[in-house]
């Protein structure tokens, strides 16, 4: 069984985390360990590969990127958690549906351990609580490989979704977990989700201690530590692999 890495990566530019997402997804071979990684970005929009230019309604000094995950405009921006997984689906017995779904039912779960009533929905995918949304879901799946992820609203300045018709919905509104009352730390509700996604996604196996080898300078952060109650089995199990990454694919999304 392989090897995850769980990387904590603060603070980043939206482009260079997405390019080294696509360099880690195109070059992974069999033997590459899964990783989940968590950040947050600087402010910008991004377009998914099904976005319409109306709904991008008045971006003003917010960056605009064209990206390739599947959806529409979405805002990322300070006090959104990013949960990237970049996992063989195969390897791991998962379909994209399966990690899709674990992603929302994962927050689903985190937002009960709060108190909070929160659910997916069949047309609009992502997480939501009385119809407002707290978290998006967009994927690209690549070499049978997924990255890009999740975003789930902690502690938001919410007005740049005013700008945009947010995943394509006029009128959506959002919400976020400190105006529900629940923790308003990023590294808080990462320590309270991991466990979830570990277990639903079935990957609390080896948890690795490998350097950053091949995150370029500007993403370097230490690889972040399971909290003792996460999965004291994955350290356990945990063992050493290297990374050979052979060329590019084609690939799939899914949209959110």
């Amino acid at each position: 069984m392989s090897q995850l890495v769980i990387r904590e990566l603060g603070r980043q530019v939206y482009d260079p985390a997405w390019h080294e997402k696509q360099d880690l997804t195109n070059e992974r071979s069999d033997s590459t360990a899964d990783e989940i990684w968590f950040t947050e970005h600087e402010g910008v929009f991004t377009l998914g590969l099904n976005s319409k230019p109306e709904h991008l309604l008045a971006p003003g000094d917010i960056p605009v990127i064209q990206i390739d995950r599947g959806g529409q405009v979405t805002y990322h921006g300070p006090g959104q958690l990013m949960i990237y997984p970049l996992i063989d689906l195969r390897r791991a017995g998962l379909s994209v549906r399966d990690l899709v779904t674990g992603l929302e039912q994962r927050v689903v779960a985190l937002a009960a351990d709060y108190g909070i009533q929160a659910a997916s929905r069949s047309d609009a995918p992502g997480v939501y609580v009385e119809g407002v949304k707290l978290a998006s879901v967009g994927l690209r799946i690549r070499r049978g490989s997924s990255f890009h992820g999740m975003a789930l609203n902690v502690d938001v300045d919410l007005e740049p979704f005013s700008r945009i018709n947010p995943c394509g919905f006029k009128g959506l509104e959002l919400t976020d977990l400190a105006r529900l009352g629940a923790d308003n730390d990023l590294a808080t509700v990462r320590d309270k989700l991991l466990p979830h996604l570990l277990r639903h996604l079935r990957l609390d196996h080896a948890l690795s201690s490998a350097s950053l080898a091949g995150v370029p300078t500007s993403l370097q952060r230490p690889v972040y530590t399971l909290p003792p109650n996460c999965a004291a089995s994955a350290a356990s199990r945990s063992n050493g692999t290297t990374e050979n990454r052979p060329a590019a694919q084609p690939a799939k999304n899914s949209g959110r």
